[in-house]
């Protein structure tokens, strides 16, 4: 489990096919605190964590999970939001994330606004029902507030520490992000169909 609040990014330093694609990450972190195991969100993707070394960690991920987000068009020096799994007496600062990838978006605006930038993002049609205006929504693994909705398309405001400290510095038109919409609105949905 996770909150949206980007600790790090990290940056990829090497690709494997081994059946399963291996990720060499590189952290500033200090690897001697992760384990093996460990669940690390990557951009918004729970992955395990499956070997460390002086100043990286690996993880594998299926053919399933590279289908299903960006994972699969990242490439060595690809930049990554990481967020460890939280631990007990951690602060909850964002909202409750998964690290269960919903889909993936596609940027359709990039807007500065003042000091921030407006970001309008076209989601999956099947994930429109479940994003609401002033709700929660995890774009590459930010705990985000959605600003507006218009069917599946809506906009988030980045303020300048968020842009500063997260892989959306470099955030473009027609880029895909992985999106996981808010929990809660997935069990107010279901109540509602039942």
């Amino acid at each position: 489990m996770f909150t949206g609040i980007i600790r790090e990014v990290g940056q990829v330093m090497e690709i494997a096919d081994r059946g399963d694609r291996r990720i060499k990450i590189r952290c500033a972190r200090p690897v001697e605190t992760i384990e093996i195991g460990a669940s690390i969100a990557c951009s918004g993707v729970c992955l395990t964590v499956t070997e460390t070394g002086e100043d990286w960690f690996a993880v594998d991920a299926s053919a399933e999970t590279l289908g299903l987000t960006t994972l699969g068009t990242w490439q060595p020096g690809s930049r990554v939001n990481l967020e460890p799994s939280l631990r007990v007496g951690d602060e909850l600062g964002g909202h409750i994330v998964s690290g269960h990838v919903d889909g993936m978006g596609t940027i359709t605006d990039v807007t500065p606004e003042g000091g921030s930038h407006r970001v309008t993002i076209a989601a999956p049609e099947e994930l429109g029902k479940f994003i609401a205006s002033k709700g929660s929504i995890t774009v590459d693994g930010i705990s985000l507030t959605v600003n507006e909705v218009d069917g599946a398309r809506f906009g988030v405001n980045i303020i300048p520490h968020t842009w500063s400290v997260t892989t959306l510095a470099t955030a473009a038109e027609g880029g895909q992000v992985n999106l996981e919409i808010d929990v809660l609105a997935r069990y107010v949905a279901r109540i509602v169909s039942v």
